[in-house]
């Protein structure tokens, strides 16, 4: 099942994510669940937030992925949500 997850940094995290950001990527890297990944981007054009699309037998091994996320983990995030997603077209 593909499972999109939508993270909004906390207002004035960007030094937060920034100091974890290697671990993030290599967390992204060291598992077989990650689809595709990338940063949200502001109005400024700096990190504000994640997109991910996991690729995972069900949603409790999403929530478990999501909650050993170094960001998650450094509590970079004001809001995290994962939903079931259909790929369409791509």
């Amino acid at each position: 099942m593909l499972v999109c997850l939508m993270a909004r940094d906390k207002p004035g995290a960007l030094d937060v994510r920034v100091a974890n950001r290697d671990d993030h990527i290599a967390y992204l890297k060291s598992t077989d669940h990650v689809h595709l990944a990338g940063p949200l981007l502001d109005t400024a054009g700096q990190m504000c937030g994640s997109m991910i699309v996991l690729d995972v037998p069900d949603m409790a091994r999403a929530e478990a992925w999501a909650e050993a996320d170094p960001y998650a983990r450094a509590g970079l995030f004001e809001a995290v949500s994962l939903t079931e997603w259909k790929k369409v077209i791509g």
